[in-house]
């Protein structure tokens, strides 16, 4: 892997803080290309998740389980096969209270998902199909 080198001139009325910033800005992102090119991978499909925050409920049924994670301000549902591979009929949906349920359907071989809603003090619940097995919350978060 390269360093990205830059010069700067001092004949622009001083300012070299541009500059050095520039050539730190450089070997952040330099690096960060690094690991992501050559780091570390999951092992599983477990091991990552596609949706930001913490697990905050995970409803298991016969084909696949529902799984919704929160942030401080957003809820984040998928629903994952039990067994992926061959493609099928998925389905997740996330609905805050009081609002209108955000879908994703279609036939996937792994998951449907993900799907976020804005839930800052709100409650919220979702549904998640697999291959016509469901599993569903009632309100939670609240």
């Amino acid at each position: 892997m390269g360093l990205l080198v830059t010069r700067g001139t001092e004949g622009h009325g001083g300012r070299t803080g541009r500059g050095v910033a520039f050539r730190l800005l450089a070997l952040a992102l330099t690096t960060a290309l690094g690991l992501v090119v050559g780091g570390v991978e999951a092992s599983s499909a477990d091991a990552a998740s596609v949706c930001a925050g913490r697990p905050a409920k995970t409803v298991r049924f016969a084909t696949g389980e529902l799984r919704v994670y929160r942030t401080r301000a957003y809820a984040c549902a998928t629903a994952v096969a039990k067994a992926p591979g061959k493609r099928r009929r998925m389905s997740v949906q996330i609905q805050p209270r009081g609002g209108r349920p955000v879908v994703d359907t279609g036939s996937f071989t792994q998951q449907a998902g993900p799907v976020t809603v804005h839930a800052l003090n709100r409650c919220v619940r979702a549904s998640g199909t697999v291959a016509g097995r469901t599993g569903t919350t009632s309100w939670i978060l609240c």
